[in-house]
């Protein structure tokens, strides 16, 4: 597999998992000793895939491609939204069910996308501040650390932002209540993530020399 191809597929990978994290948040399951939302599994694969792209492409890629995928991602949005708002045909087969689990509000659809935005711009940041701390040394850190502390960010604006408020209980001390679990469990796989940030930065190789 040529260089250039393996770079997309791990660009790719990235996309999907931002929009499959989002489609999936609606499912809570139940994983071992505690309960999440089933998206809790493909965003491992969203930032360990970022890591490898910051590290080998830089900052600049790295800021482009989350960019991009910021536009994706509202344009999935935007459709799955439109789409339950549209009045069924008379043939369709579950229209309540499609409606009640692609089921959009504005105020959700907003939160992610911004939370989204502002956690991933962090990271590339965090990132790169590490780096040049360590001299390009101890990946694990940047890798873990940029992860902790921008799905912090994104955990938190993402509660707030989409529930805050909707109910008498959803205040400020019940949404981080939520948030810490979360957050926590997303630092738990970051680490256990790292060396498949070491196998993903040997995989994809170093970029070509400029001509």
């Amino acid at each position: 597999m040529h260089r250039e191809t393996r770079f997309y597929v791990l660009v790719s990978l990235f996309v999907a998992s931002v929009i499959a994290a989002n489609l999936m948040g609606n499912k809570i399951a139940v994983f071992g000793f505690f309960d999440a939302a089933v998206g809790i599994m493909v965003f491992p694969l969203s930032f360990l895939a970022m890591d490898v792209i910051q590290e080998v492409e830089g900052q600049e890629t790295a800021r482009r491609i989350v960019l991009a995928t910021m536009v994706v991602l509202a344009y999935v949005l935007l459709v799955t939204f439109f789409a339950t708002q549209m009045p069924s045909a008379a043939r369709d087969f579950f229209p309540q069910e499609y409606n009640r689990i692609f089921g959009i509000s504005v105020r959700v659809m907003v939160a992610s996308i911004v939370a989204f935005l502002i956690a991933e711009l962090l990271d590339i940041e965090v990132f790169r501040t590490l780096r040049e701390w360590t001299h390009r040394r101890m990946l694990w850190l940047r890798a873990t650390g940029s992860t902790v502390v921008s799905q912090f960010i994104d955990t938190t604006v993402f509660m707030f932002l989409a529930f805050y408020g909707v109910s008498p209980k959803h205040d400020a001390l019940y949404l981080m209540a939520l948030v810490i679990p979360y957050w926590l469990l997303k630092c738990v796989v970051a680490v256990f993530g790292t060396p498949l940030v070491y196998l993903g930065v040997r995989w994809l190789g170093k970029p070509p020399e400029p001509p």
